[in-house]
């Protein structure tokens, strides 16, 4: 009978329907992905791109690993092969602008050549399929992590000197750079000195730019030091006769302290200096720089002009770049783009791009400023001018239509132009290009709670009016000085707990600009000019001296006069 044949032939018929419809339907799915394929294929054919099916294709953990889970699945890319040269991506959107900067970054990031695949959807949700495989890496620490709790407990103790000599005699290894660097905070400090002599270990800070004795420690002590210190900034311990740099960051409530680390082999074991970076320097003001008038209108004027150079001079430590940045804060806004080149980074700031230079990747400040121009700034700064290829690009730039602003190292304003000269700059290009040249330098300023008048020296007191007779006839007015008889007032800081016996809280500026004039252009073009003409010219002009700038900041009791001296003349 028919029912009992069907019965016999498939004795469970549900089962069989179940397999035979898995099967058709992994079938429909070969055939869908296979449909998918051929889709990429056509479209990266069409496209003029490579393409590939990741499905089956050994894709290393180590390559994948290269971009993250979550930044994989944003931009539907996967890196599924990489060597020391060059990379593969593979995206389901090759043709994204968002892909091409994706590539771009990732190229910078890594140095290598990128070549990107087109894939198939399907293609992309199996590799990424391939993250749950990868192994979680936990987040390691060196050392132990400096936390703003241990250095607010540490800050509490250290109010003197002597309160942080006491303390480091006390204190274990694991806990000397943490009082050390809350000393450090604590005083205002820009940088901590650790030093092996013959019978100590001698620690000294950077207060104001004047480096001040803070403490002592036993010699016996000097290489758990050193270890701790290498340990934390990601540099080799066993490596103690070649200089080493690194770096750690300990991020505060309300501020970051970047903190740069320099080891350096000496006679009686390794220099150490720790660079403290706080971010809430950026925040300082044009306004608040110290500029007087008539330095601070013509200044403001010259950084206001759509095109030009201006320039800042001074050794190492006399603020230029803080100046720069102040620069840059003024004229950041919404409508100006505004593209820095700097050596490194120091500072962070909102809504400018910052690009630091990697000698060890032939990034130099002269391939960077020519990339920089292509990007349409207004406003450019650039780090140094070290050599002729970076000073000629940067005058390039600021004849055709951008405000570049830079630093130089001279003794002042006036050794600027015979420095560009020197390193071969056009005269014909530098007279036209330049709008102005700023020296500068910084000086503590008195401590406002132990301020009090002092009578100068004779001597003193003549080289003082020495240097103010040749103020311009309209700042003599304004301090009353008319002959050899003026008797101004002066003051010190005789110290206190709050200046910490120092007499001096706080830095200042003191500054001269220097204007191009058609007598200066003249001279330019000439080819015959001295530091000593330019300075000669620029007093005629009306320059106030920095030297003059200073003694008028201790009249008005900022600053000493002899510290004014220190610094500046």
């Amino acid at each position: 009978m028919p029912g009992n044949f069907n019965s016999q032939s498939n004795p469970n018929p549900q089962i069989l329907s179940r397999e035979t419809a898995g099967k058709l339907q992994s079938r429909i799915e070969d055939i869908r992905a296979k449909e998918k394929e051929e889709e990429a294929s056509q479209k990266a054919f069409a496209l003029s791109i490579p393409y590939i099916n990741l499905v089956a294709f050994p894709i290393s953990p180590e390559a994948l690993s290269l971009i993250s889970s979550d930044d994989s699945r944003a931009h539907e890319v996967i890196c599924f092969y990489k060597t020391d040269r060059e990379a593969k991506l593979a995206t389901t959107n090759p043709e994204s602008h968002v892909m091409a900067e994706f590539g771009a970054s990732f190229a910078h990031a890594h140095d290598v050549k990128v070549e990107i695949y087109l894939i198939s959807d399907l293609s992309f949700d199996y590799a990424h399929r391939l993250y749950a495989a990868l192994p979680k890496i936990s987040k390691s620490v060196a050392g132990v992590e400096i936390k703003e709790e241990d250095l607010k407990k540490y800050q509490a103790q250290i109010k003197t000197f002597q309160d942080l000599d006491r303390e480091i005699q006390k204190v274990s290894i694991s806990d000397l750079l943490t009082l050390l660097i809350a000393g450090a905070v604590q005083s205002n400090s820009s940088d901590i000195h650790i030093e092996a002599e013959e019978t100590d270990v001698k620690i000294r800070f950077r207060i104001d730019g004047v480096l001040i004795d803070a403490a002592n420690l036993n010699k016996k002590f000097w290489a758990q030091i050193i270890s701790r210190i290498k340990l934390i900034a990601g540099l080799k311990i066993n490596i103690t006769d070649r200089p080493q740099d690194g770096r750690f960051t300990i991020y505060l409530t309300n501020d970051k302290i970047d903190v740069r680390v320099s080891c350096l082999p000496t006679a009686f074991g390794e220099s150490v200096v720790m660079r403290l970076l706080r971010s809430t320097v950026t925040g300082l003001s044009f306004e608040d720089l110290g500029l007087r008038s008539p330095a601070y209108d013509q200044l403001t004027k010259q950084i206001a002009r759509p095109n030009g150079m201006v320039v800042t001079t001074g050794p190492t430590g006399s603020g230029k770049t803080t100046t720069l940045y102040a620069i840059l804060n003024k004229l950041n806004n919404s409508e100006t783009k505004i593209i820095t080149l700097e050596d490194p980074i120091e500072y962070r700031l909102s809504g400018i791009n910052q690009s630091q230079v990697d000698y060890s990747k032939d990034y130099t400040f002269a391939k960077g400023l020519r990339s920089i121009v292509r990007q349409d700034p207004d406003v450019v700064m650039v780090g140094e001018i070290r050599d002729l290829e970076t000073a000629e690009i940067s005058i390039q730039a600021a004849l055709t239509g951008h405000l570049v602003v830079s630093t130089l190292h001279t003794n002042d304003a006036a050794g600027a132009i015979p420095r560009f000269l020197s390193m071969g700059v056009k005269p014909y290009l530098l007279s036209p290009a330049l709008n102005a040249i700023v020296g500068q330098r910084l000086v503590r300023k008195i401590c406002p709670s132990c301020k009090k008048e002092v009578n100068l020296e004779p001597e003193i007191l003549e080289r003082v009016k020495k240097v103010l007779a040749d103020l311009p006839e309209v700042k003599k007015k304004e301090i009353n000085f008319i002959d050899q008889n003026w008797s101004p007032k002066f003051y010190i800081g005789v110290g206190c707990p709050a200046c910490q016996g120092l007499g001096y809280k706080g830095r200042i500026g003191v500054y001269e600009v220097l204007l191009m004039s058609p007598a200066i252009e003249k001279i330019i073009l000439s080819g015959q000019v001295s530091e000593y003409q330019m300075r000669d010219l620029a007093k005629a002009q009306g320059m106030v001296t920095m030297a003059q700038d200073g003694l008028l900041k201790a009249l008005d009791g900022i600053t000493a006069v002899d510290e004014v001296f220190r610094v500046a003349e």
